[in-house]
């Protein structure tokens, strides 16, 4: 009976790893497989027995009957599109080690036959430069996660790099906050905190924080007046201030860009042949780093106090260049 579950199990590997669509197996390959990798001298009857006690255990195989060629497994947990779609998004997460990355690429991959697992890493995968060198992601999403499950206070030792690109201690003291969120925006992800030494929300970066343990001390329960969720969505690029109503002039040239960036929500307010007018909430800082990274392409119209606050920082910025 053990050597019978054995060569079920056995069975089912082989289909996961050496079959699929394009690969199937002929009985004497599996047969052949059997011996070799598991040490089991199988006769035919047996092994169309584990494939029928298979199937009748709710894993799709594909038979010779009915491809005319061999046996594969045909259902799988993810099928090969999905698989593709999430290895390639875990690669271009520049905040998952590479590291945590290739050890969840594995573990993906393994859901699929070895040749579309090579497929994968021979044509796809090429090195990530800009991944973050910490290590504690995943253990911090663990605890970021429990500490909001559980309504406790967090502490954790936030990083900056430093000058030897090197990341290494904001402060010497941990960080206490009041977990409430976990969010992605900009291509990072982020925990958004309350905080008794600020009002309202702050977030933080989670590949920026180390070493972080949930507390015994429960959080403050939280406010009806702030939303989370509008904070994060006006927090351009993410950073920190308070936010107010920002209107820009774009070129049409740019109407995908402030899509991408404001989502199919953003609100435009007026257009002509060459121009859309766009009115958003957001802080001045990234009102700013847009203007300047749009500079050709977009204008701040108002509030006239920002766009003063603009041109002050080009006069900033040309004295620069313009000293000898």
């Amino acid at each position: 009976m053990a050597e019978k579950k054995q060569s079920v199990l056995a069975l089912l590997e082989i289909l996961k790893t050496h079959s699929d669509e394009e690969h199937p197996l002929s009985v004497s390959q599996i047969t052949a497989l059997m011996e070799s990798g598991y040490g089991l001298k199988l006769e035919r009857r047996t092994i169309y027995s584990n494939i029928e006690l298979l199937s009748n255990s709710g894993y799709e195989i594909s038979t010779f009957e009915d491809n005319r060629k061999g046996y594969y497994l045909q259902g799988r947990q993810f099928n090969k599109g999905e698989v593709l779609l999430l290895c390639n998004a875990l690669h271009a997460s520049h905040f998952i080690s590479s590291r945590q990355s290739d050890e969840l690429i594995k573990k993906l991959l393994a859901t699929q036959s070895k040749y579309q697992a090579k497929e994968f890493t021979d044509k796809v995968y090429m090195a990530n430069p800009l991944k973050t060198p910490n290590k504690q992601l995943l253990y911090t999403i663990e605890a970021v996660s429990e500490a909001i499950r559980d309504k406790k206070q967090l502490s954790f030792t936030y990083l900056r790099y430093d000058s030897n690109k090197k990341l290494v201690a904001r402060r010497p003291e941990p960080y206490i906050v009041e977990p409430r969120y976990i969010v992605y925006s900009d291509s990072r992800a982020y925990m958004i905190v309350t905080s008794l030494n600020h009002d309202g929300f702050i977030h933080y970066r989670l590949d920026r924080m180390k070493d972080a343990r949930v507390l015994n001390e429960k959080v403050r329960p939280l406010s009806k007046d702030i939303d989370a969720y509008e904070y994060a969505r006006n927090k351009l690029f993410m950073y920190n201030g308070e936010t107010g109503f920002v209107t820009f002039c774009c070129d049409n040239s740019v109407i995908d860009q402030m899509i991408d960036i404001f989502g199919t929500e953003l609100s435009i307010i007026s257009s002509d042949d060459d121009h859309f007018y766009i009115r958003v909430k957001t802080s001045d800082t990234g009102a700013i780093i847009l203007a300047q990274q749009y500079m050709d392409s977009i204008t701040i119209m108002e509030p006239e106090e920002l766009k003063e606050k603009f041109r002050k920082k080009l006069k900033e910025v040309s004295k620069r260049y313009n000293k000898s």
